[in-house]
């Protein structure tokens, strides 16, 4: 064999040795596998379904198993676009939703379905048409979290036997039809005047109610303010009478005093314009009488001494007894016969009682309107004062 031969064989064993090296590598890398972590591996052995591959290093076994595609094991979101639905009362709504799905069963997801994504997205629009033909607009648009139920629930019910999971189903939007919209905002205008209206009504009331408490309050303190004064002023009068009452006792007045007394308060009971009925007390006979001894009566012990004309002359006993005579107890009016004064001072001072008496009577006569049936019953129980019938049908009239 020569040169050239040996180097033709040399070349021929490099080729072949080659070949061989090249076919152990490309056997070595077909019979091993790297499955990443979260994904699984369906292997087919001579086109069969064979095992599924776990994350890690697999060997295979070469020219006679085949690895299809990897599934990715994680839970995947998908969004799809808006779908058009018409609702109960015929309107057309734009629903786009999000499923949220997870591969449970590698082996199922890539013999029992084609394109499980593909799949989920057509079920799901078919459902959702469903369950949206079901209610009316404002249920639809109220009732996000049951439409998603019902769709998460009828999804995974259909995609387990794909060995598919389906997690969640969310509404992304519900877009209703643009004259649908704005009649929509009319109506939220309006619900939030009515309720801005039903604010101020209440912040109304509230202030009413406050001010009423405040005003009641106020008058209940002013109705305690009243009711202490007037307790405080009826005090102060009882107190004021009670040392009026214990003064006058302890002055010890006499009756010429208070007869006194009683006749200059006789024009005050008869002053004014209106008719007043003026009944003469039986006592009237009595303070004639002892304002007329009074004025007999003279000494130190008479209050009524200064008034006597003849003051310096002394007492008359004969002319108070003839004053004391000549009062009649069936008539009002007091008569003193002059024919039993036998003293000058002692008339004089009669006199005098005399005209007090008038002015008295004078200053009662226009208010007397009393009937004279009235005056007529009281002097039979007094005997002290008479009436006389008016023949012009007048008051009656007393004489001095």
């Amino acid at each position: 064999m020569n040169d050239t031969e040996a180097l033709v064989v040399q070349i021929i064993v490099a080729i072949i040795v080659l070949i061989v090296l090249i076919f152990v590598l490309v056997t070595l890398f077909r019979a091993i596998r790297i499955v990443p972590q979260a994904t699984a591996g369906i292997v087919e052995r001579l086109g069969r379904y064979h095992k599924t591959l776990s994350p890690g290093l697999n060997l295979l076994v070469p020219f006679v198993d085949r690895l299809r595609p990897l599934l990715d094991m994680r839970e995947q979101v998908v969004s799809f676009p808006p779908q058009p639905v018409i609702t109960e009362d015929n309107l057309v709504v734009s629903i786009d939703t999000v499923v949220y799905f997870q591969v449970t069963d590698a082996r199922a997801a890539t013999y029992e379905i084609a394109n499980y994504l593909s799949a989920v997205e057509q079920l799901t629009t078919t459902t959702l048409r469903n369950v949206v033909g079901g209610l009316n607009l404002e249920e639809t648009l109220t009732s996000r979290d049951n439409i998603n139920n019902q769709l998460r629930s009828v999804l995974d019910d259909a995609t387990g036997k794909w060995g598919i999971r389906v997690s969640r189903v969310e509404l992304k939007a519900i877009d209703p039809p643009a004259s649908i919209q704005d009649s929509m905002e009319k109506q939220m205008r309006a619900e939030r005047d009515r309720r801005a209206l039903i604010l101020t009504a209440e912040g109304t009331k509230q202030s009413a109610i406050l001010t009423a408490e405040g005003t009641k309050q106020a008058a209940i303190l002013n109705a305690e303010g009243s009711a202490r004064a007037a307790v405080l002023e009826a005090e102060g009068q009882a107190k004021a009478i009670n040392t009026v009452f214990t003064a006058i006792h302890q002055g010890k007045p006499d009756n010429l005093l208070l007869a006194y007394q009683y006749l200059q308060t006789l024009p005050k009971i008869a002053d004014g314009a209106s008719n007043k009925l003026w009944l003469i007390p039986s006592e009237f006979t009595e303070a004639l009488r002892g304002i007329g001894k009074g004025f007999a009566t003279q000494g130190a012990g008479n209050p009524f001494s200064a008034f006597l004309p003849g003051a310096a002359e002394g007492p008359s006993a004969t002319a108070d007894d003839a004053f004391l005579s000549g009062v009649d107890g069936s008539s009002s009016s007091a008569a003193v016969d002059d024919s039993a004064l036998t003293d000058d001072s002692s008339a004089e001072a009669v006199a005098a009682a005399e005209q007090e008496v008038a002015k008295a009577e004078d200053a009662a006569a226009p208010g007397v309107t009393a009937p004279v049936g009235d005056v007529a019953a009281e002097s039979p129980s007094t005997g002290d004062a008479s009436a006389s019938d008016d023949p012009s049908g007048g008051s009656p009239k007393t004489d001095a």
